[in-house]
């Protein structure tokens, strides 16, 4: 194959490419005015380590079939791999790891744009479900919309994502709130792994709310989904991840536990949502419970935090949940003093509609607390590891997958000073270059 030597080859525009068929080309990338590596151990960054993002100057990177084979300095790459067949000149740009979204709810059908006058009218969360609004009304359009009706809405929302730098994405269900729909949610992000650029990471959420049928019979509905969901999901879908809304109104304690045990006894792993909007002891459960994260924790108490310390739980935080909401912003630095490694996701939903991890990384850096350093790490590496794939994606290193950002900035500070820039310009997913913004 012939050297291809440019700028940035790529397709102009914003809408992704499919998955291409064959192996990736060799690529290098050269002359990165900052190349963040976010080397380290094989496990989250906590603490101090979280603004260690071992950025190399004028730095290069060469992989081959989609796998990252080589990073170092641009004068001694560019000689060693002379032949690559495609070549990104970097200069005076910074060049990080692909954008992980370690929280979205990706499949549903309709809008709640309504919901924005409730709220100026003060309403609360709670009130607008009470009003007929919420999961409620999100759950009657996705049960109405045909499978094929989801997967185009998710795959256009999934083609943003992308374009705003996101190849690693987590999504749940828990719009379906039925066995038979919340299985078809699971089917289209299915069909949205096997088709669509992006790598899908499905998690089961069908205790999301309970469902009008089953108001007032919270247990009831609890069982439904340990004896009959849960051994489906398992079964027949690609479920990585059982999730619980742990909420007054929503999923207790109890059910929450015995939700997760029989998950992970059927070997899915655990999720919480936690302490959004009140401290229902989410944090001290997910912990107990050996979850994988728990999520949201704006109002998670001392004692929470300090058994997600000693467990080793992700904290995924979701500042523009806070902002859609009205309420407050999760305290970041308790989490980073107490040792909790802090990860990031959108929270992309009817009621948080942003696909921009870029956004978000600028949110946590002005509302959460965060450096820009740890914002970052947040946003790559630890949110890897949130989603179970920490060895794959989130960092630059020899063995991973070349899934990594050009950002049209001279440094990474600029991701979370620039609030809602357009700073990415190319996006590489598995060694190809898949979507480039012309300047």
């Amino acid at each position: 194959m012939a050297r291809r030597h440019h700028k940035v080859l790529a397709p102009k525009g914003t809408v992704p490419r499919p998955p291409p068929e064959g192996p990736a080309p060799t690529l290098l990338v050269l002359h990165a005015a900052e190349l963040v590596t976010l080397a380290g151990d094989e496990r989250p960054r906590r603490g101090k380590e979280m603004r260690e993002l071992r950025v190399l100057e004028d730095g290069a990177l060469y992989a081959v079939e989609g796998v990252i084979r080589d990073v170092g300095e641009s004068r001694a790459l560019a000689g060693r791999y002379e032949n690559a067949s495609e070549v990104i000149d970097a200069a005076g740009k910074t060049v990080i790891p692909g954008f992980v979204d370690a929280h979205t709810h990706l499949v549903f059908a309709g809008s709640r744009e309504h919901e924005l006058e409730w709220k100026a009218e003060g309403m609360s969360y709670q009130e607008i479900a009470a009003r007929g609004g919420g999961i409620g009304l999100t759950v009657q359009e996705t049960r109405k919309e045909s499978d094929d009706g989801l997967y185009t809405s998710a795959r256009a929302r999934l083609d943003t994502m992308l374009a705003h730098g996101t190849t690693t994405v987590e999504a749940k269900t828990g719009y379906g709130l039925s066995v038979p729909d919340e299985l078809r949610l699971l089917s289209v992000l299915e069909r949205l792994q096997e088709a669509h650029p992006a790598t899908v990471v499905p998690t089961f959420l069908g205790a999301h709310a309970i469902p009008h049928e089953y108001e007032g019979r919270g247990d009831e509905y609890a069982d439904l989904l340990v004896r009959e969901a849960l051994p489906s999901v398992a079964a027949k879908t690609s479920a990585r991840f059982c999730d619980v809304f742990v909420e007054d109104g929503y999923f207790t304690g109890d059910q929450a536990r015995r939700l997760l045990s029989e998950a992970e006894h059927l070997g899915l792993s655990g999720k919480v949502h936690a302490d959004e909007f009140s401290d229902g002891g989410g944090a001290a459960l997910a912990a107990e419970v050996g979850a994988v994260s728990a999520d949201h924790l704006v109002h998670a108490s001392p004692e929470g935090i300090r058994k997600m310390t000693e467990h080793g739980t992700i904290a995924v935080l979701l500042p523009a949940a806070s902002l859609a909401s009205r309420i407050p912003f999760a305290k970041a630095r308790h989490f980073v003093e107490m040792g909790v490694p802090v990860a990031l996701g959108t929270d992309f939903s009817p009621n948080c509609w942003t696909e921009s991890m870029a956004l978000v990384a600028s949110l946590a850096a002005h509302q959460l607390g965060l450096t820009p350093a740890e914002a970052l790490t947040a946003a790559t590496i630890n949110a890897a590891y949130a989603v179970g794939l920490g060895r794959e994606v989130g960092s630059l290193e020899v063995g991973k997958r070349a899934d990594l950002l050009v950002l049209d900035v001279p440094d990474h500070r600029h991701l979370a000073y620039r609030i809602g820039g357009r700073v990415v310009e190319t996006v590489v997913k598995d060694g190809r270059v898949v979507l480039h913004r012309s300047p």
